[in-house]
């Protein structure tokens, strides 16, 4: 049995969308670990505006006689983070774990991550050994890992396992903060004092299909570079300053090669002309790309619409009920 210490109560949040096939096994995994812990707890479902059975079945969960379950349907799909915030606002536990409902990461690992917490960490994070996605989806994690390590400064080794732990106050930071664009992970290391990670086993997907589909990855990809820091600005600044200053050397070395070799070579400067106008012009496509990007966020964090809106929550056996609207 694990030690209690500060830790009283233990709030599981997982987000739901179109896992129809692997939620019987989730719910069944889910509550045999966490009846292990000595700690009160709650298990989080939040269907994600699903169009296949998820929800039915989350709401036949909850409605159980003193079921550990509470359900939380949005009216449609918001994204993961989102959801996942949703799920914070309505969490009382001490400590709050996210799991994803793929069951790649198993359940039986949120014992470790409670006793882990218990030494006093603000966020447990944790790296999964002997991965078994593919090199398409390794190799992009690997690569936004490197990029998020060194603009955050924040030294985790996995950006992308949901399987983390987090410390009541670490959650109630995150939802004073109302970007749209949110990385949780990212966010809430930014609050913690006290870090740490650990290694967790990880299993292939046995049910439907990874929802982080190329383009996904490429808009999450996106939004880490944009959502917390102003690098990438600061390095376009940077880069059109070495190519402007290359342009000018360039100009200059042909024309001494035009005056010493004559008009005919390289066809009359054409062709040069060409290939440095498309330096040029790529270069103005990603700065316009780049500033888009920020002018867009600012324009949807300008608007102020709710992150989410929850359409019902079903709760038999509530830790506490929590102080906050439906709306965020």
């Amino acid at each position: 049995m694990l030690a209690q210490k500060d830790i009283t109560s233990v709030s599981v949040v997982i987000p739901v969308f179109n896992e129809q096939e692997s939620l019987p096994e989730l719910l069944e995994r889910t509550q045999s670990a966490c009846a292990q812990l000595t700690q009160d707890y709650e298990i989080i479902l939040i269907d994600d505006g699903s169009s296949d059975g998820s929800a039915d079945l989350i709401q036949q969960a909850a409605n159980q006689p003193d079921s550990h379950f509470v359900g939380i349907l949005l009216n449609r799909n918001y994204g993961q983070h989102a959801a996942i915030m949703a799920g914070f606002e309505q969490s009382s536990g001490d400590l709050i774990i996210t799991l994803d409902a793929d069951l790649q990461n198993p359940p039986e690992e949120i014992p470790r991550l409670v006793e882990t917490a218990c030494n006093g960490f603000d966020v447990v994070g944790t790296v999964r050994r002997r991965r078994k996605d593919s090199i398409f989806r390794r190799l992009p994690s690997a690569i936004i890992n490197g990029a998020v390590r060194r603009a955050t400064g924040v030294q985790m080794n996995d950006y992308g396992c949901m399987l983390r732990a987090y410390r009541r106050h670490i959650i109630e930071a995150m939802l004073q903060c109302h970007e749209r664009s949110t990385f949780i992970p990212i966010l809430a290391n930014s609050f913690a004092r006290r870090t740490t990670e650990i290694d967790v086993d990880h299993a292939e997907r046995e049910y439907g299909e990874s929802k982080y589909g190329f383009m996904r990855l490429i808009n999450l990809m996106f939004d880490l570079i944009t959502c917390m820091t102003t690098t990438p600005l600061r390095l376009l600044s940077l880069v059109g300053s070495v190519i402007a200053g290359l342009g000018f050397l360039f100009a200059f070395l042909l024309l001494a090669l035009r005056l010493l070799n004559g008009p005919q070579w390289a066809g009359d400067g054409v062709f040069t002309l060409f290939a440095v106008l498309f330096i040029f012009i790529g270069a103005q496509f990603v700065g316009m790309g780049l500033l888009g990007e920020y002018i867009g966020r600012m324009y949807t964090d300008v608007r102020a619409r709710p992150r989410y809106f929850i359409q019902q929550i079903i709760r038999q056996n509530p830790l506490n009920t929590p102080n906050s609207q439906e709306n965020n």
